[in-house]
């Protein structure tokens, strides 16, 4: 599923949303310089950030679709796994993931980023969590299960941000197994954004579990997602919670 976001590139630029100019400038502000590395960089959205807040990015991609399109932003990025990329004896101040590190495995990338990061470099993994109000996710909800009945996870059923998350624990597990990191900490940015109907349309289709739907299951969800939002009034606003799980290199490589 990884290497699916690249069959439509063009959107997931388009539509994925960017990230808190508070969160890059924190990460920026907690390194010690200005080189960054950033892992699953996908199309550039965060390197592109972190390069207006005065940071040198090198991008590592699995998918060399989302590669390509990043280049052609003028991005530099090298295709690979990450846990098994080249540094080509490069070091870097921070290793950054926005929205991709539940794709590397935690405790290999994290002992990856020890071995390229300088002393005091931080890794900084994140993600924007969906945190609708409740009629958002009780609607939403219902969607999903009437387009994708035999689903068992339903991503609107439950909170979506939850301490206990794997998506929050495995990291912070990682950087603690790797042995080269300080405490990871936690840090979170809430915003909010107001989606139109297209809007919001335009974006399903690049989330995780959608990129591999049927078409007509994808219709379905796309129907019903529409017809709730008009009957809002063609627009919606959806909360977010940036989080970052993030520690500092403090031991040899």
């Amino acid at each position: 599923m990884a290497e699916s976001f690249g069959t439509d590139a063009e959107r997931y630029e388009r539509a994925r949303p960017g990230y808190p100019d508070a969160l890059v400038d924190r990460i920026a502000a907690a390194s010690p310089g200005p080189d960054v590395l950033d892992v699953g960089c996908g199309t550039g959205i965060a390197t592109r950030q972190f390069q207006a807040a005065g940071c040198r990015v090198l991008g590592v991609e699995v998918d060399a679709r989302m590669a390509e399109r990043a280049r052609a932003a003028g991005f530099a990025v090298d295709t690979a796994a990450f846990e098994v990329w080249d540094p080509a004896g490069r070091e870097f101040d921070a290793v950054v993931a926005g929205q991709a590190w539940h794709w590397v495995d935690p405790v290999v990338g994290a002992a990856r980023a020890a071995q390229v990061l300088r002393p005091g470099g931080r890794l900084a993994v994140f993600w924007n969590m969906f945190r609708p109000a409740p009629e958002v996710g009780a609607a939403f909800a219902a969607i999903h299960r009437r387009a994708l009945p035999g689903v068992p996870r339903n991503p609107w059923a439950a909170p979506a941000l939850d301490a206990t998350s794997t998506f929050f624990t495995k990291p912070a597990a990682g950087m603690r197994q790797a042995g080269a990191f300080g405490d990871p900490e936690r840090w979170q940015f809430d915003w909010e954004r107001i989606y139109t109907r297209d809007e919001w349309l335009d974006q399903v289709p690049t989330h995780g579990l959608h990129t591999q739907l049927p078409p007509a299951t994808l219709d379905a969800l796309l129907e019903g997602f529409g017809a709730t939002i008009d009957s809002w009034g063609g627009s919606f606003t959806m909360r977010y919670a940036a989080v970052v799980v993030t520690a500092a290199r403090t031991r040899g490589r």
